[in-house]
């Protein structure tokens, strides 16, 4: 069960140029099927939607199969419950704002410190309601007992959090920090039992699968959410944001941010006031045929599954690289072996009498001019502060990130690059 390596990254016109691109969390290349749905949209069907003419038919048709190919991204019952939007970070303030009245008073939120996308429209409601906001803290890995910056997302520090007055429950389905995929179907299914317990009003649940979907598929029927969403720019595809709502949340949670006189009542438009960008809507139809086109069977669980196997290569020298120079005071910020439960995200610190600055082990990658990896919070502002021993928050961590059409050779020139800046 291998990838064809060559064939994917044909798909990928920038990788021509030779140039590694190694920090895909932040964005990854887009297929040149994307561009060419983009510009063949713009230039041959760039009307109004929803008249009867033959132009906007065709239009309208197009943007409906973008919309589509999303929902099987997600797994999602229903288009209804896709909306698009200009990012995440966007579609996820308009959901906070949607449901703000349904919260009741001394109701609570439990948030994650990872990206603030999936934080911070939290925090502002929580201000502007007077709720309880909770913050699920990481805890450190028992298999890295040396390690203080060794830490995930664990259930244990979760369940205590759980009370009669908890609401809503949001947390990454992946860190772009610490490349850890979290067991989202577990870890709902047991938030859920405790509240059944405790008699809560309504427990509904949120996932960021922003730095997920590059790496595994998405399930939110397996996985029983409310809420998930994710960006596609990470995905291969166009700078667009997807959102899945759950038909019964959209119909009794959320308050519609559309015009007054839309009949929205159980429809994801109730989250994008204003259409998605067109051209963009219709390009996400090249990611779901991609991902198919590669396993032979056209199966996207053998896709993701081929995916996995190929990145799992591509981690594991790295990881094994970086925990071998423990002496020289690097430490991973997080889990620090390869495995199902890894994904090629990979951040790390070089601590101790001979420190590095983060910003330093980046400019020696810079200065080769032909790679790129960075260095910083990635807006996992709340997670890097918390770790302890301090680090510098603005500093924070190296991060290196993988996707499938990187190459092993690759990954061992990153290697080769940091043994000249650690030695």
């Amino acid at each position: 069960m291998t990838l064809d390596i060559a064939q994917v990254r044909s798909s990928f016109p920038a990788l021509k140029s030779g140039y590694i691109f190694a920090d895909n969390a932040g964005g990854s290349q887009c297929l040149s099927d994307v561009v060419s749905r983009i510009s063949d949209y713009l230039l041959n069907t760039n009307v109004q939607l929803g008249a009867d003419y033959s132009v906007s038919v065709t239009s309208t048709q197009r943007v409906a199969d973008g919309i589509e190919a999303v929902r099987e991204l997600f797994n999602a019952e229903s288009a209804d419950e896709i909306a698009l939007g200009s990012s995440s970070t966007m579609l996820a303030e308009n959901l906070a704002r949607a449901m703000e009245g349904d919260f009741l008073e001394g109701e609570e939120i439990i948030v994650t410190g990872e990206h603030e996308a999936n934080a911070g429209p939290w925090k502002k409601l929580a201000a502007r309601k007077g709720l309880t906001l909770k913050v699920w803290a990481h805890t450190p890995l028992a298999s890295a007992p040396n390690n203080p910056y060794a830490v995930a997302l664990q259930l244990d520090a979760l369940l205590p959090l759980i009370t009669p007055k908890t609401r809503l429950l949001t947390f990454t389905g992946c860190s772009n920090i610490l490349g850890a995929l979290v067991p989202v179907k577990a870890f709902t299914a047991a938030a859920r039992a405790r509240a059944a317990e405790l008699g809560v009003r309504k427990l509904e649940v949120c996932i960021d699968c922003v730095a997920y979907a590059p790496h595994r598929r998405i399930d939110v029927r397996a996985w029983d959410v409310d809420y998930c969403f994710f960006s596609m720019y990470k995905v291969y595809g166009p700078h667009i944001g997807a959102l899945y709502a759950r038909s019964t949340s959209l119909a009794h949670s959320l308050t519609s941010l559309a015009h007054h006189f839309l009949r929205v009542e159980d429809k994801s438009y109730k989250l994008q006031p204003g259409g998605p960008g067109y051209e963009l809507a219709y390009a996400c139809t090249a990611v779901p045929a991609y991902l198919r086109g590669l396993a032979p069977a056209g199966e996207l669980d053998d896709a993701w599954a081929r995916i996995a196997a190929h990145e799992q290569a591509l981690v594991r020298p790295l990881l094994e690289y970086l925990k071998g120079k423990e002496a020289r005071g690097v430490r991973i910020v997080g889990e620090e072996t390869a495995g199902a439960g890894r994904a090629p995200t990979v951040s790390f610190v070089v601590v101790g009498e001979r420190a590095v600055s983060s910003r330093d082990v980046v400019r020696a990658f810079d200065e080769k001019k032909n790679i790129g990896i960075r260095y910083g919070h990635f807006y996992a502002y709340t997670l890097v502060d918390s770790l302890s021993p301090k680090i510098d928050v603005d500093d924070a961590v190296v991060r290196i990130s993988l996707v499938h059409y990187n190459t092993v050779e690759e990954v061992q020139k990153i290697i080769d690059i940091l043994e000249e800046v650690l030695a």
